[in-house]
């Protein structure tokens, strides 16, 4: 008789809202029909992927939901484990905190290890704080760089803005970073103090949110007009 072995599951790339908006008004029905689909997820944290599995899908059953969470607490060696489904050609789905899986969020370990495994991994089309906020701040779209968050402490913070400043010039490329929401304002001050007068720089705040802001300016023309970003998710772009 023939060996009919089965064909692995899918891992799939979700992508969620970047704040409280509606999910279908940024998110495709591929990601609805996905959800719909699914019952084993990997998460960072399980009661907001709870909360928004049911606003997608309010029917969904549950008590039938498999999740695993991926976060800076969860054990390395539990992580090879994550994709048992697959194997037993069950699809698992990957859902974002925020915007896309793997990008400015965990879950690029697990992607690279369904690839060890032959295991066929789909990204669904979904909001990316990165790509929206480089594609509307009218700076450098063929080169560019993401830093994820700057040093805390104000003097490491400052050499590394100037760092960033120096490689955007040298290299003609876009530096991008953001921080976290209520220290956005100490972060504003020191590019506009430390920074040169002609770098341009863009502040993309609430993204796809009804708040939505996206200026860029010089910090020259910032120094006159600082907005207030505390508690606002905001991401930085600078050029040279």
């Amino acid at each position: 008789m023939a060996d009919h072995k089965k064909e692995p599951g899918k891992l799939y790339l979700i992508p969620t809202t970047l704040g409280d908006t509606e999910p279908l008004e940024v998110l495709p029905i591929s990601v609805k029909q996905a959800i719909e689909r699914i019952n084993h997820f990997i998460v960072e944290h399980e009661k907001t992927a709870r909360r928004f599995i049911k606003k997608i899908q309010p029917r969904k059953s549950q008590e039938a939901l498999q999740i695993k969470t991926l976060n800076k607490f969860t054990d390395p060696m539990e992580i090879s484990t994550f994709l048992e489904p697959c194997l037993r050609g069950i699809d698992v789905g990957i859902l974002s905190e925020s915007g896309s899986p793997a990008i400015a969020d965990p879950g690029a370990e697990v992607v690279l290890l369904a690839h060890q495994k032959s295991i066929r991994v789909v990204p669904l089309v979904g909001p990316s704080s990165l790509l929206l906020g480089l594609m509307a701040s009218g700076l450098n779209g063929q080169r560019f760089a993401f830093h994820g968050y700057l040093p805390i402490e104000q003097s490491e913070r400052r050499k590394a803005i100037k760092a960033l400043e120096r490689h955007s010039r040298e290299l003609d490329q876009t530096q991008l970073f953001i921080e976290t929401p209520y220290r956005n304002n100490k972060l504003m001050e020191d590019l506009v103090n430390t920074l040169k007068a002609q770098t341009q720089l863009c502040v993309a705040a609430d993204l796809t949110l009804p708040s939505e802001s996206i200026l860029t300016r010089t910090i020259a023309d910032w120094k006159g007009a600082i907005p207030d970003l505390h508690k606002r998710p905001t991401l930085f772009l600078l050029q040279s």
